[in-house]
């Protein structure tokens, strides 16, 4: 875990009460986990106790050990259970395990996992795609950090221009070139947290503030920006909504230059069926989406216009032959193809969004008046099943605000108490999912439990 050595203040919580309920829930968490506790010291041969290192970035002070998901609860090695709004970051959007998506995996897996080769879902899965999303060809791949990997890639060779446009406070997976900021001094850098990386990432690399068109303007005049990657709302900082007319100019900003746009739904595909693209009339060149898409398991998609995909393709075609750097062995599995159309066919439709969105217009409705009973200069933020809390009094406009809107140790300490009360939210920033498999009496769990969690921080 990153142990929390100082408690910095938040906006209308003092730095003792925030210790104070740190310190509470910790000790109700290590005194009621036995089990879990025991886990921690038996997985000696992974790195940091965990199979992935930012596991021990939630705010337990020993890892959560899950035994069983299903829907939208969780039961950890103790036979705790918790009411699950995280939702594996959003890869378990439609909740844990989906009945058509367990259905068809068994079924793929006794025709075989890994080919190499197409699989008959594959043409029904095109299919589904380009209805959904607008766009009319497709690839498949295992992550959305690959998927936006090899985005990025096609729109340097549809284009011959080497750079890409990023907005500051944005993520898009472990995509190296895209781990860029702007620092304190005004000056693009490599984000200092970046591990091993020994290149100038903004030599190829620039960035502006989001929601900033006069900025986008200059970053593309000199016509050396193949590709413009941008999340149609900034969600994994604390949640920036795009101004009115942004993502209108930034089209027509792109276009005018030649900058292809690549729009990056991973987090925003819980606005609905189609991302906010469809909700809102996007155009994107390319098209990108993650994580929830085959229904938690592992497989991303990347879409192309027409345009593109014909000068991606003439690229292609005028190469020397040898390995293109574009795709991994296991993208576009059969089991991949089998869970993408299950959920798009069965699990990710319009009436499971209207519950979604209905259950998120109550989350949102009852978090805020916690806030507002509590007189703290908070507001929730909001954009289709999800829904977050950002501290600080008025919605943010850019990646400055919003880091600026951080507060880690008052956050840790906000989540471990929620989870000790049985309620799981983000480990990162107070983000919260519904998923057509969530119940109304869990959310009003969570709307009780921050009530509570709030009382203890302001009373």
């Amino acid at each position: 875990m990153n142990a929390v050595t100082s408690i910095a203040e938040g906006p209308g919580v003092s730095p003792a009460r925030t210790a104070a309920l740190r310190a509470e829930a910790e000790a109700l968490y290590l005194g009621t986990r036995p089990n879990t506790r025991a886990a921690a010291g038996a997985a000696a041969h992974l790195l940091d106790g965990v199979p992935m290192h930012w596991m021990v970035d939630w705010s337990t002070p020993v890892p959560l050990v899950i035994r069983e998901a299903h829907g939208a609860r969780l039961l950890d090695v103790d036979g705790h259970g918790y009411d699950d709004f995280c939702l594996g970051d959003t890869a378990s959007l439609f909740g844990h395990g989906p009945a058509p998506v367990a259905e068809a995996l068994v079924a793929q897996a006794r025709r075989g996992l890994a080919t190499m080769l197409p699989s008959p879902d594959a043409a029904a899965v095109g299919d589904l795609l380009a209805a959904r999303f607008g766009l009319p060809f497709w690839q498949i791949a295992t992550t959305a950090t690959d998927a936006n990997r090899f985005a990025l890639r096609a729109a340097r060779a549809a284009t011959g221009r080497p750079r890409i446009l990023v907005f500051d406070g944005a993520y898009h997976g472990a995509v190296d070139e895209v781990f860029v900021e702007i620092g304190p001094d005004g000056r693009v850098r490599n984000r200092p947290a970046l591990i091993g990386e020994p290149r100038d990432l903004t030599v190829l690399t620039r960035v502006v503030p989001f929601n900033d068109l006069d900025a986008v303007e200059t970053a593309l005049a000199d016509h050396t920006v193949a590709c413009v990657i941008a999340e149609p709302v900034m969600t994994n900082c604390a949640m920036v909504l795009p101004q009115p007319g942004f993502h209108e100019g930034l089209r027509e900003i792109t276009r005018r230059h030649g900058t292809l746009l690549l729009i990056d739904e991973t987090h925003t595909l819980s606005t609905g069926p189609g991302g906010y693209t469809g909700a809102f009339g996007l155009q994107p060149d390319i098209f990108v989406v993650g994580k929830a898409i085959a229904g938690g398991v592992p497989a991303a998609v990347w879409g192309m216009s027409e345009e593109a995909a014909a000068r991606f393709g003439a690229a292609r075609r005028g190469r020397p032959d040898g390995h293109s750097g574009l795709g991994t062995t296991l993208s576009g599995s059969p089991l991949q193809l089998a869970a993408l159309r299950a959920t798009l066919e069965k699990v990710a439709t319009d009436d499971a969004y209207a519950d979604m969105n209905r259950l998120a217009d109550r989350m949102e409705a009852g978090l805020s008046q916690v806030l507002a009973a509590a007189g703290l200069p908070w507001h929730v933020a909001r954009c289709g099943a999800r829904v977050e809390v950002v501290r600080a009094p008025a919605p943010l406009t850019d990646g400055k605000q919003a880091k600026g809107a951080h507060y880690p140790a008052l956050e840790a300490a906000i989540h471990l108490a929620l989870l000790v009360r049985g309620v799981l939210i983000s480990p990162f920033h107070d983000m919260m999912l519904a998923s057509p498999a969530t119940g109304e009496e869990q959310v009003e769990r969570l709307i009780e439990a921050t009530r509570d969690v709030v009382r203890h921080l302001t009373a």
